[in-house]
């Protein structure tokens, strides 16, 4: 069995990335997110 090599935190963030451009539903979600964020920190500054 081949030894895995190690890969840098770098390395995983943008494989993660890769994964997550080809998922169209994930990707969908992390924007339902950030727009839900955006939404909240505007109605704070309103206040």
């Amino acid at each position: 069995m081949r030894k895995l090599r190690k890969r840098s935190f770098s390395e995983l963030v943008q494989e993660n990335k890769r994964q997550l451009l080809r998922d169209h539903e994930a990707l969908d979600q992390l924007e339902e997110r950030l727009e839900q964020r955006l939404a909240l920190r505007m109605l704070e500054q309103a206040e």
